[in-house]
């Protein structure tokens, strides 16, 4: 899991270069944006036959349909299917992005399954058929949009067999005045890594109703990673949420954990940043 946000952030960095060097005619005007979403629904059976298992996609990814800079709405959207989709498609248009992503799902969804399918219906061997009936959801939203700050979620959701699927959110928050990924080493003052991260077990702790780092363990927190500062964030006004998905800090039973931190908890680490001013303003 780790790995695979990782993958995303690296992806956002490097995508965030492009759309700067692209958008370098932004204004402080963020450009009025309004937006559509595409949904996806396609069910395809092995071989064709709707008597066998499955595969089942289902899409539902919001774009930036208008805004008064052209060139502020293309480089959002190659932004927002770079994320969803990966950068395979991030040149498409967003209704050939889902398209494109969709066929490619069901084709690799046969090409692996199939041969294998095949095989043990010759042999007679018992199979379940569950287990060939694979899924894949993605939804990807604008969580937040005010002023210079841009947040996009995008929710993963996967079943390949076995026992249960796995699921997973990812965030991304954008300064809109340079079109650059926010990280946390640009809100936060130099060695800011240990005392911040002292604040999440303290906010654990008290969203737990417990006292101690013990107490918390006990619960199953931190029985699969440790609680340090994550990337996986997203700002409101509420604060700075740090969002952990399932098995990084917690088991999968526990579901994701997210800890919200207040911008008065965090006042004394925080950078002269004008970003959190306009939130909270």
């Amino acid at each position: 899991m780790k790995k695979q946000n990782a993958s995303l952030l690296a992806l956002l960095l490097a995508a965030s270069t492009f759309f700067f060097a692209c958008t370098d005619k932004v204004k402080n005007d963020i450009g009025a944006l309004k937006f559509d979403s595409l949904q996806v629904n396609r069910t395809e059976h092995l071989f064709g036959d709707t008597a066998k298992p499955a595969c089942n996609i289902v899409m539902n990814v919001t774009y930036v349909s208008q805004s008064a800079d052209s060139v502020l709405k293309d480089s959002l959207n190659t932004f927002i299917l770079a994320l969803c989709l990966g950068d395979k498609y991030m040149n498409q248009t967003p209704a050939q992005a889902v398209d494109l992503y969709a066929e490619q799902y069901i084709r690799d969804y046969r090409r692996d399954l199939e041969p294998m399918y095949a095989k043990e219906s010759q042999k007679g061997e018992e199979y379940a058929g569950a287990w060939y009936s694979y899924y894949k959801g993605i939804e990807g939203h604008v969580q937040y949009y005010h002023g210079r700050l841009f947040v996009y979620r995008i929710d993963f959701n996967e079943y390949t067999g076995g026992a249960h699927g796995i699921y997973m959110a990812s965030f991304f928050n954008m300064d809109m005045e340079t079109l650059t990924s926010i990280r946390l080493a640009d809100l936060f003052v130099p060695d800011y890594e240990l005392p911040l991260t002292d604040l999440l077990w303290n906010q654990l702790m008290a969203d737990n109703n417990v006292a101690t780092h013990e107490e918390l363990e006990d619960l199953g927190y931190t029985s699969t990673g440790d609680l340090t500062p994550t990337e996986n964030f997203y700002l409101s006004e509420e604060g700075i949420t740090f969002y952990y998905n399932v098995y990084e800090i917690a088991p999968y039973v526990m579901g994701p954990v997210k800890i919200t931190l207040p911008f008065d908890a965090v006042r004394h680490l925080l950078n002269d940043n004008k970003l959190i001013a306009n939130i909270e303003h």
